[in-house]
């Protein structure tokens, strides 16, 4: 069953089609990457899909519902109940340790509840570090913070944007054994990278060029 659908859809800006009559589906528990140059229309498509802009054209259903039709309050709402993000930016708030940055994610979804946001840095191996402030962090390990608040509130989809991209390869590969455990639990992933050794842990791979989908593939050695 389709989590997410778009339907031709497009982002146009004057003569500029950022996407170009763009259809795609993605499946309950499914584990997609999005590759592509800059330019190809990767980051557009995510901030689409992550309601965080309007296509031009077409539908975009998460859940049935087309969100390409819903006013910028309920976009909002929708992010919040239903999408965890990520970002190769980390946006940790400096003042604020580890565990208190996943409870303002709770924050504006429910009621913060510390116990429920250290259960979330134990499942990124962080529970340790839970009262450490980001300038005490890692890279890598400011990263998994930033996964644990996008898990805080249970999403149905998760996004990530170049989520390896400051990452060294040590803390790249900690982070994609967290996303295939999160794959194995059911949870539906979107990675955007540029990186193909990213991509190619997925479990499929859509490449992006000029607006449109120039391929979609099923990665044959996924799994393995």
């Amino acid at each position: 069953m389709s989590l997410l659908e778009l339907k031709n859809v497009s982002k146009i800006y004057g003569d500029l089609h950022a996407l170009d009559n763009v259809s795609l589906k993605v499946d309950t528990g499914e584990w997609v990457a999005i590759m592509g140059p800059s330019g190809s229309g990767k980051s557009t498509m995510m901030n689409i899909i992550g309601c965080m802009d309007k296509p031009s054209k077409g539908e975009v259903l998460l859940d049935g519902v087309d969100i390409s039709k819903e006013s910028a309050k309920s976009l909002t709402r929708i992010r919040r109940d239903k999408i965890g993000l990520i970002f190769q930016q980390f946006h940790l708030v400096n003042y604020l340790t580890a565990v208190e940055n996943v409870m303002v994610s709770q924050y504006y979804h429910s009621m913060p509840d510390e116990k429920e946001a250290m259960q979330a840095l134990e499942r990124v191996g962080l529970a340790d570090r839970a009262k450490h402030l980001p300038s005490q962090l890692s890279g890598g390990e400011q990263q998994r913070v930033c996964i644990a608040r996008a898990l805080i509130n249970y999403p149905e989809l998760l996004l990530a944007d170049e989520p390896t991209g400051n990452l060294d390869e040590a803390n790249e590969n900690i982070v994609l054994d967290i996303f295939s455990q999160l794959h194995k639990e059911g949870t539906t992933l979107v990675v955007v990278t540029h990186d193909p050794e990213v991509a190619e842990v997925a479990q499929r791979t859509i490449t992006l060029g000029h607006g449109k989908i120039m391929k979609d593939m099923i990665n044959e050695n996924f799994g393995r």
